[in-house]
C-alpha cells in the first residue's frame, strides 16, 4: 500500500519541512501490524514527493491482541489487509505525519497555513460503492479525482470490476487539511477497521473534522461508515455536529435590532431584515427564476413562495438535516402540484462547479460567506460568478466594524462561533469590487439593519448585476 504526496509550491522541498521528515533518509515507524516507510521518490525546488509505504505482517495481523474488524471467522486469515489502503493507513498517516497532522512545523511555522498544490495518489484503494463513493466524499471539498478502477481477473473480463481503485487526487489546500481529510476518509472508503471502535474514535473523528465535516454534504455517510455503522456512536457524533447547524444564525445581541425610524414598528431580528432585503432586490431586478444558495431551514425560500413574480425558486445547502426541516417549514406535502412545480430542494456545495446553478436570474447568498475558510472563497468565487453566471447576486454578510457597539464586545470575537472571518466595510468593497471587474458585474452596496454614523450598519450587503444584462435593458 503506497500513498504519495507531491506538490509543485516553490520552493517544494519546503514539504519535508512540514511532514518533519529528512527527504535524505529512509525512515520506518512501527504500527499494530507492522511498519511504515517514509522516503522521497524526488527532491527539488521544483517539484517535491513523499512516499509512504506500508509493510503489514501477516502473522501480525492474526497475532494482533483484541476485537477483530469483522466477526467472520476466517477474516483474520483470508482479507486484503497487506495489500490495500485501509484504516492501517490513517493509523500510519497519524503515526509518521503526526506534526503535519496536528498543524505544527518546528522549523518553518509560518508554512503551516499556506495552501499549496498538491497531488495524492493512492495505490490501491477500497471503495464499497465505487466511483460515485469517491466523488461524494471528496469533490465538496474542492479535490479533482482520477480513478481507475481494477478488474477482478485481467485474464477473466466477463467478470467485471473489482472494488479497488487506483486513486489520484488534486487540490490546493494547507498540508493539514489534506491529511485530516484522508486520515477520515480512507476507511470511510472501505467502510471497516481494523481495531475496536469506541467513543475515543467519536472525539477522533471531532478532532479531525472539526473545520470540514460539520458542513460536507455527505457527512451522515462518513460519520456511519468511520465509526462501523454503530448507531448509538454514529447518533452521538451527529447530535454534536447537527447541534451546531441548528444554532440559531442571529447572535445574541442581534435578537433584538429595532427598525430605525419614529413610528412603532414590531422588532425584527436583524436576519430577518436580511432576508427580507434579499427579497427586495431580487424583485427589484424583476428576476423570475431566483435561487437561495446556503437555504438553510428555508426561511428565505418562505418569503420568496409569497411574490408571485418569482416563477421558480431553487434552494441548495449542505445539509441533509436543514433540507430536511425546509421540507416541514414550507409543508412541501401539503403543497398543490402547481405550488410544487415552482420549488426544488437540493443538496450540493458551493465550493464545486454544479450545473444545477445555471441559467437563473437571480441568486442570493445570506450569511453564507463567512462560514468558509477564506482559503476556500475562490472556489465559491468560481462556481457562482464564472459558471452559474447569474444575471443579479445578492450577498450579505456581516459588518465587523458593528461588533463594538455590542454590550459584551471582546477584541477578535466574532458574532457566531461559526465564523471564519468577519469583515470591514472595506475589506468586503475590496472583495466584491474585485470580483465584479473580474466577472463583468456591476455592484452597488447597501447598510441593512440599524446604521450608526461612525461603523456603518449591522450587515452590509452587494448586490451584483451582470453587465450584459444591464446593457440588454437600454437596447
Amino acid at each position: 500500500m503506497l500513498l504519495t504526496i507531491s506538490t509543485t509550491h516553490f520552493p517544494a522541498d519546503d514539504l519535508s519541512y512540514l511532514l518533519h521528515k529528512h527527504p535524505g533518509k529512509i525512515q520506518s515507524v512501527d504500527i499494530s501490524a507492522g511498519k511504515a516507510h517514509i522516503f522521497y521518490p524526488e527532491v527539488s525546488n521544483k517539484r517535491c514527493t513523499a512516499a509512504l509505504l506500508l509493510d503489514i505482517d501477516p502473522v501480525g495481523l492474526v497475532r494482533s491482541v483484541g476485537p477483530k474488524g469483522n466477526d467472520f471467522a476466517l477474516e483474520q486469515y483470508v482479507n486484503d489487509r497487506p495489500y490495500v489502503s485501509s484504516s492501517f493507513m490513517s493509523a500510519a498517516i497519524a503515526k509518521a505525519y503526526s506534526s503535519a497532522l496536528n498543524g505544527k512545523c518546528k522549523d518553518k511555522p509560518e508554512l503551516v497555513d499556506v495552501a499549496m498544490p498538491f497531488t495524492i495518489k493512492l495505490s490501491v484503494l477500497p471503495v464499497k460503492g465505487g466511483e460515485a463513493i469517491l466523488k461524494l466524499l471528496f469533490e465538496p471539498l474542492g479535490y479533482g479525482i482520477n480513478a481507475v478502477q481494477h478488474p477482478l481477473d485481467p485474464a477473466f473480463p466477463e467478470w467485471g470490476n473489482s472494488r479497488y481503485f487506483t486513486v489520484e487526487l488534486s487540490n490546493t489546500i494547507t498540508l493539514q487539511q489534506l491529511l485530516s481529510h484522508l486520515y477520515v476518509l480512507i476507511p470511510v472508503c472501505d467502510n471497516d477497521k481494523h481495531y475496536w471502535v469506541n467513543h475515543e474514535e467519536v472525539e477522533k473523528l471531532l478532532a479531525k473534522g472539526k473545520d470540514w465535516l460539520e458542513t460536507h454534504p455527505a457527512r451522515e455517510l462518513i460519520v456511519r461508515r468511520y465509526l462501523k455503522n454503530q448507531r448509538s456512536l454514529a447518533n452521538e457524533a451527529l447530535g454534536v455536529l447537527l447541534s451546531k447547524d441548528e444554532v440559531e444564525e442571529a447572535s445574541p445581541q442581534e435578537t433584538a435590532i429595532e427598525v430605525a425610524g419614529d413610528i412603532e414598528e414590531p422588532q425584527l431580528r436583524i436576519h430577518e431584515l436580511r432576508l427580507n432585503a434579499a427579497k427586495e432586490e431580487l424583485l427589484l431586478a424583476g428576476a423570475k427564476r431566483v435561487a437561495d444558495l446556503g437555504c438553510g431551514e428555508g426561511k428565505l425560500i418562505k418569503l420568496l413562495l409569497a411574490e408571485k413574480q418569482f416563477e421558480f425558486i431553487l434552494g441548495m445547502d449542505v445539509s441533509y438535516r436543514s433540507l430536511e426541516i425546509a421540507k416541514e417549514r414550507l409543508k412541501l406535502d401539503r403543497m398543490s402540484e402547481k405550488q410544487i412545480q415552482r420549488i426544488q430542494l437540493i443538496q450540493g456545495s458551493l465550493t464545486y462547479r454544479d450545473k444545477r446553478l445555471e441559467g437563473f436570474d437571480g441568486v442570493a447568498l445570506v450569511e453564507v460567506i463567512e462560514h468558509l475558510d477564506e482559503s476556500r472563497l475562490a472556489a465559491l468565487e468560481r462556481s457562482v460568478f464564472e459558471f452559474a453566471k447569474p444575471g443579479v447576486l445578492v450577498i450579505t454578510t456581516p459588518n465587523a466594524e458593528y461588533n463594538v457597539l455590542f454590550a459584551d464586545y471582546q477584541q477578535g470575537k466574532m458574532r457566531h462561533n461559526d465564523h471564519r472571518f468577519e469583515w470591514t466595510r472595506k475589506e468586503f468593497e475590496a472583495w466584491s469590487n474585485d470580483l465584479a471587474l473580474k466577472y463583468n458585474y456591476n455592484v452597488i452596496f447597501k447598510p441593512v439593519g440599524d446604521v450608526d454614523p461612525e461603523v456603518g450598519a449591522l450587515s452590509q450587503m452587494a448586490v451584483f448585476s451582470r453587465q450584459d444584462k444591464v446593457e440588454e435593458q437600454f437596447v
